[in-house]
C-alpha cells in the first residue's frame, strides 16, 4: 500500500465570477474534511462578499497582489508573502488591481461552503 498520493486532476470548482479554483486535496476532491489545499487565480477586479469562515485560512501569493479586509483592517499582500486568518474572523477577499493574482489557499479544517458564512 502506497503511503503517498499524487494529485494529477484537481477538482475545478465551478464559479460565476471568473475566478479559477483548483482544489488539489479537500472535501470536493478526495473527501478530506481535515485540510483543503487549492490553487487559485483571481482576475483583475474580482471581489467576494464579506464572510466569517469557521476554518483557519492560510494564503500564499505566487503572482500579483491580493487585498484582504480583516475586521476593518485593509491588508495587501504581494508575491512571496503569506497570511493566516483565524476562523470566525470577518474578512473580504478581493483583487482590485489591474493584473490577476495567483495564490495557494490552505484551510483547516477543509473548506466547505457550509462553513464560509458569506454575507448577502
Amino acid at each position: 500500500m502506497k503511503k503517498y498520493t499524487i494529485q494529477k486532476s484537481p477538482f475545478v470548482v465551478p464559479t460565476t465570477d471568473g475566478k479559477l479554483i483548483e482544489e488539489h486535496f479537500g472535501n470536493a476532491t478526495d473527501g478530506n474534511k481535515q485540510v483543503s489545499i487549492a490553487h487559485m487565480i483571481a482576475p483583475a477586479g474580482w471581489a467576494e462578499p464579506f464572510q466569517t469562515p469557521e476554518f483557519d485560512e492560510y494564503t500564499y501569493i505566487i503572482k500579483g497582489k491580493k487585498q484582504f479586509i480583516i475586521d476593518g483592517d485593509t491588508v495587501v499582500l504581494e508575491a512571496g508573502q503569506s497570511i493566516k486568518i483565524e476562523k470566525n474572523t470577518r474578512v473580504q477577499y478581493s483583487n482590485p488591481f489591474t493584473e490577476e493574482c495567483e495564490y495557494l489557499a490552505v484551510c483547516l479544517p477543509a473548506f466547505s461552503i457550509d462553513f464560509v458564512n458569506r454575507e448577502e
